[in-house]
């Protein structure tokens, strides 16, 4: 079994160097500056999506599955990863210093890969504010999602949720949605005051949310396992939050009291290992996005903001 843990270490560290893809590009608020996104395992997602017969034959046959992010998932909670948190670290330059370390240190690569950050690290902003660290996108319009991802991919809020009754109510809505990256910090929070509600569970499988993945079809949020839960807003409506698993992430996991009032920027929940996705749905009317974010999105670009940041307000134009 061991063996096998180090097998499927390795294949997701190799580089295959394929260069049929675009590399992945995004903008920081404030910054005119591009940057392109170093992507742990890159090379791999390339030889997954990138139309390679080996790569898809993969795809479909183990990457997908439960299993393969599972037993990845024992892997990185065992003490065999901790080796792995160096390097890491010193890789992408994460300042530790702005998270809650134990007094031991982390033991194993999730406890590190979900740690809590210091308060005072991610202020809480005015308005709306985004619910994690990642790249996002932002789109008034649902049916807007064509102007970035591949024509014809048009994003279904009834597959999406699963829930016909429940799509109507979002389906001339806007949508948010939050990418984070394996270096980001992984735990999410609330975008605005309000009561969430349940938990909802949707099985599913666990597809990459790379944008090498999603220029391919936006299909994955409707195909990967996702739970949700709306938070019902005196001032922005019932904002529904979901919470998107991913081919290598571990679990989801929530922390947040169900149908108690929380505080926007109250920690909802996080993932362990592996990057992933938060998508926001608001009602028709409810928000309006700020124009940073709305420009870079239709000019092709995710932004890069902190969890905490302001993403919208009140649309003042109803």
């Amino acid at each position: 079994m061991l063996g096998l843990y180090l097998s499927i270490v390795h294949l997701y560290q190799i580089n295959l160097h394929y260069c049929s893809m675009d590399q992945i590009l995004y903008k920081k608020r404030g910054a005119d500056e591009i940057v392109t996104e170093n992507v742990p395992g890159g090379g791999f997602l390339k030889f997954l999506y990138g139309g390679n017969v080996l790569g898809k034959f993969s795809l479909f046959a183990l990457v997908k599955r439960k299993f393969f992010s599972w037993l990845f998932g024992k892997y990185m909670d065992s003490k065999l990863s901790k080796s792995k948190i160096a390097s890491f670290v010193s890789k992408h330059q994460i300042n530790l210093e702005e998270y809650e370390q134990p007094e031991e240190g982390y033991q194993t690569f999730n406890e590190f890969f979900y740690r809590k950050i210091k308060p005072e690290f991610r202020p809480i902003q005015e308005g709306v504010v985004t619910p994690a660290d990642g790249r996002v996108l932002a789109f008034e319009k649902i049916d807007a999602t064509t102007q970035f991802f591949v024509k014809g991919s048009k994003f279904s809020v009834n597959s999406f949720l699963a829930n016909q009754t429940l799509a109507k109510k979002y389906e001339n809505g806007a949508m948010f949605i939050v990418r984070l990256a394996p270096v980001d910090y992984h735990r999410y929070h609330f975008p605005v005051d309000g009561i969430p509600g349940n938990n909802i569970k949707i099985k599913g499988h666990y597809y990459s949310v790379s944008p090498f993945a999603l220029r391919k079809s936006l299909e994955i949020f409707c195909q990967n396992k996702r739970e949700y839960c709306i938070q019902k807003s005196d001032d922005y409506g019932d904002v529904l939050i979901c919470d998107v698993g991913a081919t290598l992430t571990g679990g989801i996991v929530q922390t947040y009291p169900e149908n108690q009032n929380v505080k926007k920027g109250a920690e909802k929940g996080y993932f362990a290992f592996g990057g992933s996705t938060l998508v926001l749905l608001f009602e028709p009317s409810k928000i309006r996005f700020n124009e940073d974010i709305l420009e870079n999105t239709k000019n092709g670009f995710e932004t890069f903001l902190k969890m905490g940041e302001t993403i919208g307000s009140l649309d003042a134009r109803f």
